[in-house]
């Protein structure tokens, strides 16, 4: 069974809510209706109330946080997950959190924000570290590429997750390097291959097995 400290449960989860309180000390200076979603061009084309902005998006990732968590522990191999890789869950919702928090209400009080840019380096970075850990993580249900070829097969999940760190370190500098250059069809573009490449890879490996 995994165990998580307490000390890192509490800390996570009180930054994952810490934009409420921004949201509430700037409460008077934000406007009623706030742009919450962007598309192409940093163009907004999603608007919420100021309550919804406040309290919604922390809340829906303070919900996300525990449910990762809560399925990780439920894991029956979690004690063979990588202990990193169970700290690096647990900071991925916090960071989410204020990141998004702070892009919110940075856009709402008037500030020019590369929402786009803000984002697809998130996501590299986040990559990246995953990338990282995906050769050295073992089979389990909640970590890793879940598949039926990968979970029935250790060295088919071995090699799968070894080409997948590759691919996702890759990825990830990509999307860092063109962040300000690129547009979204590029980051699309990237982590479309960054699945379906070690996917077809696995599926290969064991129609290869079948056969052999």
């Amino acid at each position: 069974m995994l165990n998580i400290s307490k000390a890192k449960l509490i800390i996570t989860s009180i930054i994952t809510l810490i934009p409420i309180l921004v949201g509430l000390i700037l409460w008077n200076q934000l406007p009623d209706s706030m742009v919450t979603h962007w598309g192409v061009g940093n163009v907004p084309n999603g608007w919420s109330s100021k309550a919804m902005a406040v309290f919604g998006l922390p809340g829906f990732l303070f919900i996300i946080h525990w449910v990762c968590l809560l399925a990780t522990k439920a894991d029956p191999k979690s004690k063979d997950i990588n202990k990193k890789l169970i700290d690096l869950v647990l900071w991925i919702c916090p960071m989410l959190s204020v990141l998004l928090g702070g892009v919110t209400y940075s856009y709402s009080l008037g500030y020019k924000v590369n929402v786009q840019a803000v984002v697809m380096i998130f996501l590299g970075v986040l990559f990246v570290i995953i990338g990282n850990y995906l050769p050295k993580c073992k089979q389990s249900y909640t970590m890793g590429i879940k598949l039926p070829w990968t979970l029935n097969d250790e060295e088919n999940w071995n090699k799968t997750h070894r080409l997948a760190g590759k691919l996702w370190v890759a990825g990830g500098l990509i999307m860092i390097a063109t962040a300000f250059v690129a547009g979204a069809f590029v980051s699309a573009a990237v982590i479309a291959l960054m699945v379906i490449i070690p996917t077809a890879y696995s599926y290969f490996l064991h129609r290869k097995k079948l056969n052999s």
